[in-house]
């Protein structure tokens, strides 16, 4: 004879339900803990040094290193940073003689850095960055005129320079385009954009035909960034301030200027000197820096037409050279090379507007970050 079943008492049950809830919080726990992490990295031009700081889920910055270069003894007048593609290397520009690039590998598992050689740059370089695929790093000398391409090693230590071009007055930037077939230079001092066609194989650039696109005289172009669906380019001006929108037309690398307006907030009045641009990645919101006002504007970008409208400005760290956007778009962080800081906003997902949430030491006259989620 089979007995009845008795009830579970309710003790029974709240164990039960207490070991189902602690299993459920440890599976959460797992999945956060096994979730990629992101870091940020500072390059530091007097200190001749990269801060690196880990970023949590709320905007929140723990320092976690100092990565020193090897092998420099003076400081330069600015520390250009890039990461390559596969996340695996990142590395620093050095402005001091004897102009290197020094390449550190990326541990996958903490983001610390770890220096593992040096290579030859074609002069003291304001700006680097590699080609889409991460054979080549692009360079560009403001001071020496001119651009230059150096292959990159397999471990990710930069070769000797293989192709340098004389430029018009102080070349700031040498970027690809986003299906990396085109390369283009910002010429500060001459008020013009370089075009080139890129061999990646080969590792060369061909002028364009036409050659340049002409800028506003005395405008200064500077920095310029791709919207993340490849139909519009934003390039900013140093030396009155302007930010211009151009669309993008992908088979022949032409630019054609949209609309212009400003990075100088309501009210200016001084000498414009803007420095960085950056657009968020799903490219809804674009930022600039102005250094005379130390001030960051923020502009909403209509996904349509690629025009922009400016939300507003708000006051950032002394002198910001550099800022940069991270990964998932919540987040700005912005350097100060007159106040060794930087300081972290939160970027309103609906509005675009800049809130800030917490400043930060850094090296000595920080003027770059890159920020990078583990792959």
């Amino acid at each position: 004879m089979i007995k009845p079943t008795r009830p579970a008492s309710r003790a029974a049950i709240a164990t039960t339900l207490f070991t189902a809830l602690v299993s459920a919080l440890a599976l959460v726990s797992g999945v956060r803990a096994g979730m990629a992490e992101s870091f940020a990295y500072v390059g530091n031009a007097d200190s001749n040094d990269i801060s690196v700081f880990k970023i949590a889920e709320n905007g929140e910055m723990t320092p976690v290193q100092t990565a020193a270069f090897t092998g420099v003894e003076k400081p330069g007048s600015s520390t250009p940073l890039a990461i390559t593609p596969d996340h695996r290397v990142l590395i620093a520009g050095v402005r001091s003689q004897p102009f290197l690039a020094e390449s550190f590998a990326i541990d996958p598992k903490t983001g610390l850095l770890s220096h593992i050689g040096n290579g030859p740059l074609a002069d003291s370089m304001a700006n680097i960055a590699t080609d889409r695929g991460g054979k080549v790093l692009f360079s560009a000398s403001y001071g020496g005129n001119k651009v230059a391409l150096n292959p990159l090693q397999a471990n990710g230590v930069v070769g000797e320079p293989k192709h340098v071009i004389p430029t018009g007055l102080n070349a700031h930037a040498l970027l690809p385009s986003p299906d990396n077939r085109f390369v283009f230079a910002t010429n500060l001092g001459s008020d013009q954009v370089l075009s080139f066609a890129f061999d990646a194989a080969a590792g060369t650039l061909t002028p364009s035909d036409p050659p340049a696109i002409k800028t506003p005289e005395k405008s200064g172009p500077r920095h310029f960034v791709f919207h993340p669906n490849g139909k519009f380019v934003y390039l900013i001006h140093e030396l009155n301030g302007d930010v211009a929108a151009y669309s993008y037309e992908a088979r022949s690398g032409a630019w054609s200027e949209i609309q212009r307006t400003t990075a100088l907030p309501e009210g200016f009045n001084g000498k414009p000197w803007a420095a960085d641009i950056h657009i968020t990645p799903d490219g809804r919101f674009l930022y600039a820096s102005e250094r005379t006002t130390n001030t960051l504007t923020a502009y909403k970008v209509d996904a349509s037409s690629g025009k922009l409208t400016t939300i507003g400005s708000v006051p950032t760290e002394k002198q910001p050279r550099g800022f940069n956007i991270d990964p998932t778009g919540r987040y700005l962080a912005a350097v100060g090379e007159l106040s060794d800081g930087m300081t972290v906003y939160a970027i309103d997902q609906t509005s675009g507007a800049l809130s800030k949430l917490k400043s930060y030491a850094t090296g000595k006259k920080p003027n770059w970050v890159e920020f990078l989620t583990l792959k």
